[in-house]
């Protein structure tokens, strides 16, 4: 199992922003979603496109390059083409700071 990665405090990501983070090679993107936070691989299932980015209605993430979109909560997918959920990933609050891993 990996190791903890400090993602920054609540003052450094407010609602309605994200911030990527690396877990060795896998890019952690996480939300605050009016106040509650999510992280998923920051990888289109469709086509390997970044995620981070692109609009964010609710709870879900629109890939910018083709349209699929991905449920923030569960990785799963909303709208095609893309077929397969993104992956998700836990979030903690401790010591003062917002902490994800790719737990995999």
């Amino acid at each position: 199992m990996s190791h903890w990665i400090r993602v920054g405090t609540r003052s450094e990501l407010l609602p309605g922003e994200f911030r990527v983070v690396w877990d060795g090679d896998t890019a952690i993107a996480v939300y605050n979603i009016d106040g509650a936070l999510y992280a998923i691989e920051d990888v289109c299932t469709h086509d390997g496109g970044e995620l981070a980015g692109g609009p964010v209605v609710g709870f879900e993430v629109e890939c910018v390059r083709h349209g699929a979109r991905f449920d923030l909560r569960t990785g799963e997918v909303t709208c095609p083409p893309a077929y397969e959920p993104v992956t998700v990933f836990p979030v903690q609050e401790r010591d003062d700071a917002i902490w994800t891993r790719d737990d995999r």
